[in-house]
């Protein structure tokens, strides 16, 4: 992947006027689609499968006028006057008769109907007027919103001096989120730290550009979306801060990595390639975290929340593309002006006790910034451990690393030390503090925002607060009662009884409403919960009803289910309450393994899945005290403590994975490739910790900043979300990361990278952070050139019983032919295998069509035919391949065709291919496998292959002769 990304960032270097061309048309398209497709977002929840949203959709075939929004008016009368009084009475009557001839309004219930009880308080001070849609939240037009505001404001207008009125209830419950001058804090805190971590203004206003790009294509994709269903009001908003977050941290990575280059001496195009191939490559695997967690979110399997996931993903994702594309392509317009001071540069590499010159190009690669640890087999350890054959190429980075004492950065060296000389009273402190952070988190409840959320002086906070002061707070969230009663002969007498029953049980404050609908076959019972409607007394009533549904069955003969908006926010809550398990063993399982895959290493996946739920636990810890205990609440604007928004827990651990997994490849990448060619484990820790920490550090501070500005005046449901992201990156890259990491791997030790061979053989290997490329630029000049097809030196291949083949060195011009002779079929096989790009050896160099193996082994593979004559129909076989006009041709069980008419077939098409291939300038390069070289004078267009004895591991340096018969003519 990083030679991919080399590639990328190379050619977006040079096409820089071409890549932003094309990255503000696809911001033009996206915004213009926005314009024209945007139906709006909406507040409306719902959750397929539970019984209140089965039961809702069932009112609304069989009671609509029940089922659609709501809405309600309360009114309350002047001291010492009630609303029976007449110019109280007189104005609700006439708002009623207003409210009831609006568009989209199925009713408008007076609070004096003979039908309705408990609409008036107990000290008739207050009044409710009722008010039912005859479509659900999302269809009501912002015309009838308007039409019942203005029916209020009459309503107000009309009343007698001392009176008050206001509108609110389940249509108002939630406001559309805005955003305000207090999220700019956030974009010019990261600004700072850019100029800080740059030392450029121009360096620093690249990731702002690129992410606040990738937010404005985000946002305006969520809005073209709106036109195939309703997406959440809260997420264009999650969109935009992690879309937002991320843009900026990953741009960070592969600049800083930029002038790292800039700063050994690399002239600007290749800087700009390596940063993209090394940045680029844990970009990639940091976004990748991000975005499978979350989709994970689809586990929950609630349409809403699985939208929100997808939206925040494709945020991401597009973060991910413009770092690798336009980010590469902005250094190509900056140039030689990122280039550090030389002077600066000078003074830097003395520190480091660093020996080459900084002012120009450097003869070989400079050590990369970060470099991934060796990732191969168990077989490939010779790699490391061995010199390689061919001493004519210098093997990089296999210097000690270079003495600390004279660190520019004091304030780093400082830490590291202070956090590893006493590692085990690190690790307690660390998790002592976090542990206690996380106690809080025992109490946390979740819940559906309602209008008590909402900041004061809201109009339907307003409502709400006047509903709980006169009427008690379960008139803010009623319940709705519902059942067939097709069954019954007496469908009055039987809702009465229903009535009844339900009055009686604990925590019902009042049944103002059980009434049949227009065809006696389905009866409806409203609820007064005597509780809040996010409250623990609100739930256990739904779950007594619920758990009497047997007893009504038996009794009545009622099949009886509990919906409304509440029921609704509780059967969410506990939905995603159960999916937190599941969730979690995703995202920790996803972790082991990638990590594993990383770092080639047992421990460490473990100490960092570990710190991953240390950070998680604090951050609910913290979330719990403000939003629950009211610590700071006031600060914060929080605007009423309670329960917080139901799928808070579910983003905040899938969000934070990500960015943890970001800091932790980051910083212990550097220190693993640091044990790997030092062996001194501790000293590792110190050395890899100074070469990352600035960037985590700067990283870390910009995502805190980021998200601590969505918190004072962010949205009612974002600020749970933002607040805990902020408390969960600021624990994650300061107190697990940067302190709890180092004092972990200083007591493990050089047991820290232990990973059992067989593990090893079998994971797949994941280049984080470049040593792919790195042997690629290492072998660039290595028997180079167009003319050379295959070059190989000290090749070698362990098998179970000895190896395989070893110490194998030719080199094979392109359009030539080369036989591969041995005794063991097993060993030719393997051999030709390993040319085909489909077999990878134990060590050695290897460049087949010019690309190094094994790293470019899918390049290989698309370019290079293998081709097995004993399987099949040899000539039909040979004869597709050689359709797809490879550059190379490998033929395998030669031997295994005895018959003169196919070997004389063979011959004819490679002959055929042969010409062709010269007449277009791409000449065909032949490898055959075979027992006896001599015995290929029929299928070989040659009479002089050049043979490589596996026998002698040599090649030979006269070519076996072939019958004088077979001249190509």
């Amino acid at each position: 992947m990083s030679s991919l990304l080399y590639t990328l960032g190379r050619w977006a270097f040079g096409a820089r006027k071409l890549v932003l061309i094309l990255w503000i048309a696809v911001l033009a398209l996206a915004g213009g689609g926005a314009l024209l497709f945007n139906q709006g977002t909406d507040n409306a929840f719902s959750i397929p499968g539970t019984e209140s949203q089965e039961a809702l959709d069932s009112l609304d075939h069989t009671f609509p006028q029940v089922a659609g929004a709501s809405a309600q008016i309360i009114v309350v009368a002047p001291k010492g006057d009630t609303v029976e009084d007449a110019g109280v009475r007189s104005a609700i009557d006439d708002a009623v008769t207003a409210l009831g001839d609006i568009g989209q309004v199925e009713q408008a219930v007076s609070p004096f109907d003979e039908n309705v009880t408990g609409a008036v308080s107990e000290d008739q001070r207050a009044a409710l007027i009722s008010i039912q849609f005859d479509g659900a939240q999302t269809d009501i037009t912002a015309a009838t919103i308007s039409d019942v505001e203005d029916a209020e404001a009459s309503l107000a207008k009309a009343l007698p001096a001392g009176a008050e009125s206001s509108l609110g209830g389940q249509l108002f419950s939630n406001s559309l989120p805005t955003l305000s001058v207090i999220e700019l804090v956030g974009v010019v805190v990261a600004l700072v730290v850019l100029i800080l971590t740059f030392g450029s203004f121009l360096a620093a206003g690249m990731p702002l550009i690129t992410a606040l790009l990738g937010v404005g294509i985000s946002m305006a994709l969520i809005f073209v979306a709106t036109v195939f269903g309703p997406i959440s009001s809260t997420t264009p908003m999650l969109a935009l801060m992690l879309g937002l977050a991320v843009g900026i941290d990953y741009a960070l990575f592969i600049i800083s990595r930029h002038q790292d280059g800039l700063r050994s001496g690399l002239d600007p195009a290749e800087s700009a390639a390596r940063a993209t191939a090394t940045a680029g490559s844990a970009v990639i695997f940091a976004g990748l975290t991000v975005i499978i967690a979350l989709l994970g979110l689809a586990v929950a399997n609630i349409p809403f929340l699985t939208t929100m996931g997808v939206a925040a993903a494709v945020g991401v994702a597009i973060a991910v593309v413009i770092s690798l594309t336009l980010i590469p392509a902005m250094l190509g317009f900056a140039g030689e002006r990122l280039r550090p001071k030389a002077k600066r540069a000078r003074k830097r590499a003395a520190a480091r006790g660093a020996a080459e010159p900084v002012d120009g190009p450097q003869d070989s690669a400079p050590e990369p910034h970060n470099a991934a640890p060796e990732h191969r087999t168990a077989a490939a350890q010779h790699h490391t451990a061995a010199p390689e054959h061919n001493t004519a190429v210098p093997e990089h980075n296999t210097a000690v690393p270079g003495p600390v004492e004279g660190h520019p950065n004091r304030f780093f060296l400082g830490w590291v030390r202070g956090v590893t000389r006493l590692p085990i009273v690190t690790i307690v402190a660390v998790v002592a503090v976090l542990g206690a952070l996380a106690i809080p988190a025992l109490s946390l409840r979740l819940a559906l925002p309602d209008a008590g959320s909402l900041p004061e002086g809201d109009g339907a906070r307003t409502t709400y607060d006047l509903v709980s002061e006169h009427f008690g707070e379960g008139f803010n969230g009623p319940l709705i009662v519902t059942g067939g009663i097709v069954g019954s002969t007496d469908p009055l007498g039987l809702m009465a009884d229903l009535k009844q029953e339900i009055e009686g049980l604990e925590g019902v404050a009042a049944v103002p409403l059980a009434t049949p609908n227009a065809t006696a076959d389905t009866g409806i019972i409203q609820v007064i919960p005597s509780g809040s409607p996010d409250s623990q007394a609100t739930k256990d009533l739904v779950a007594e009803i619920r758990g009497l549904h047997q007893y009504f069955q038996d009794e009545y003969d009622v099949d009886l289910q509990v919906t409304g908006f509440t029921a609704i926010g509780i059967d969410i809550s506990d939905r995603l309450g159960g999916a937190l398990l599941p969730f979690g063993l995703i995202v920790v399982g996803l972790s082991l393994v990638l990590l594993t895959m990383v770092f080639r290493s047992i421990w460490v996946p473990i100490k960092a899945t570990l710190g991953y739920l240390l950070s998680v636990a604090a951050s609910f810890g913290v979330v719990a005290l403000v939003f629950e205990h009211g610590v700071f609440a006031e600060a914060l604007h929080v605007a009423r403590t309670g329960p917080v928004i139901s799928f808070m827990p579910i983003i905040l651990m899938g969000v934070l994975f990500g960015l943890a997994m970001d800091y932790e490849v980051f910083l212990v990448s550097r220190m693993r490739e640091d044990f790997v060619h030092s062996g001194l484990a501790r000293r590792s820790v110190e050395t890899g910790f100074l070469g990352s920490a600035k960037v985590v550090t700067a990283a870390a501070v910009i995502m805190f900043a980021v998200f601590a500005a969505f918190v004072p005046e962010g949205d009612t449901n974002i600020k749970p979300i933002a607040l805990g992201l902020a408390v969960g990156v600021f624990v994650d890259a300061f107190i697990v990361r940067m302190t709890l990491v180092p004092a972990v791997l200083a007591l493990l030790g050089d047991h820290a990278w232990y990973l059992p061979k067989w593990l090893d053989r079998i994971l797949p290997s994941f280049d984080v952070e470049g040593e792919g490329l790195q042997r690629e630029l290492e072998l660039r000049e290595w028997r180079n050139g167009d003319e050379v097809a295959i070059a190989a030196a000290g090749v070698t291949l362990a098998g179970a019983d000895g190896p395989l083949y070893e110490d194998v060195d030719t080199t094979v011009a392109v359009g030539g032919v080369l036989a591969v002779q041995g005794a063991r079929p097993v060993s030719v096989t393997a051999l030709l295998l390993t040319l085909a790009g489909r077999l990878e050896p134990d060590h050695g160099r290897l460049k087949v069509a010019g690309l190094v193996l094994p790293v470019r082994a899918g390049a290989v593979r698309s370019r290079v035919a293998y081709v097995r004559l004993d399987h099949g129909e040899p000539v039909g076989t040979l004869a597709s391949a050689l359709a797809e006009r490879p550059a190379v041709i490998v033929l395998d069980g030669v031997d295994t065709v005895p018959d003169d008419d196919t070997r004389r077939g063979l011959y004819e098409h490679l002959l055929t291919a042969t010409r062709a291939a010269e007449r277009s300038r791409r000449p065909l390069t032949i490898v055959v496998g075979t027992a006896d070289a001599s015995s290929l004078a029929d299928v070989l267009p040659t009479t002089a292959p050049e043979v490589l004895d596996l026998d002698r591991a040599a090649t030979s340096s006269t070519p076996t002769a072939i019958a004088e018969s077979k001249v190509d003519a």
